[in-house]
């Protein structure tokens, strides 16, 4: 699929589930459970070792089932490993303009991360498809409002502070999509193989996410 299919894909769904684990052996049904739950978009971290092959083995298991990515992209050599893995989109949490030349010269969706005015202004400026606020804890959904005023066109996906009690208040404030890691895919119940809970959470918030939508979108 090309670049503006997968940023309508990420558009529609609305949560980037983030996958980090000191191991990737559980990876693979942990994003079966996430999808069960309704979770179409995934980012797996260059944090986790064999980051490449966890991508490999996801694009075999799960077809286009899932839209996966590879996050913590810190250099065009990472992000080249990662599309030649499978990845068809990557994240960043840092403005680096090559890897965003590099990522549209093959067609891929980018994720941006910034958190002053300026990195987001230079992001978009560089063609980042989406603005990642990252880390969007420290701020909050204010900071998201904030910088959503100057700069009503840009897309903002906050990353980090997003669970169940604070999800309403980003898209109320501005956030195109939400990303989140271990609010979403708790490590306890990753490490001890409990993917029917995984799978739970995944589907407390994908229907939050959606009801909170349609709220926003009936006012």
């Amino acid at each position: 699929m090309s670049r503006v299919d997968d940023l309508q894909r990420v558009l529609s769904s609305g949560i980037v589930a983030i996958l980090r684990a000191p191991s990737a052996e559980q990876l693979v049904p942990v994003a079966e459970a996430l999808y069960r739950g309704g979770i179409e978009v995934l980012e797996v971290t260059f944090t986790v070792p064999g980051a490449a092959d966890v991508i490999r083995d996801l694009c075999r298991s799960m077809g286009d089932k899932m839209l996966l990515g590879a996050g913590t992209i810190l250099d065009t050599e990472t992000a080249r490993t990662a599309i030649l893995s499978g990845a068809e989109f990557l994240v960043s949490p840092s403005v680096n303009v090559d890897v965003i030349r590099l990522a549209h010269r093959y067609d891929k969706l980018m994720l941006t991360g910034a958190y002053t005015p300026t990195e987001v202004v230079t992001a978009w400026d560089a063609g980042a498809d989406v603005v990642k606020l990252f880390p969007a804890e420290i701020g909050g959904p204010a900071l998201l409002k904030a910088l959503r005023g100057p700069l009503p066109q840009v897309r903002f996906l906050p990353t980090g502070g997003v669970n169940l009690q604070t999800l309403p208040n980003w898209l109320e404030a501005g956030a195109c999509a939400v990303g989140m890691g271990s609010s979403l895919v708790d490590p306890a119940a990753m490490k001890r193989g409990d993917f029917a809970a995984i799978e739970a959470t995944a589907r407390q918030y994908v229907e939050l996410y959606r009801s909170t939508r349609a709220r926003l979108q009936g006012a």
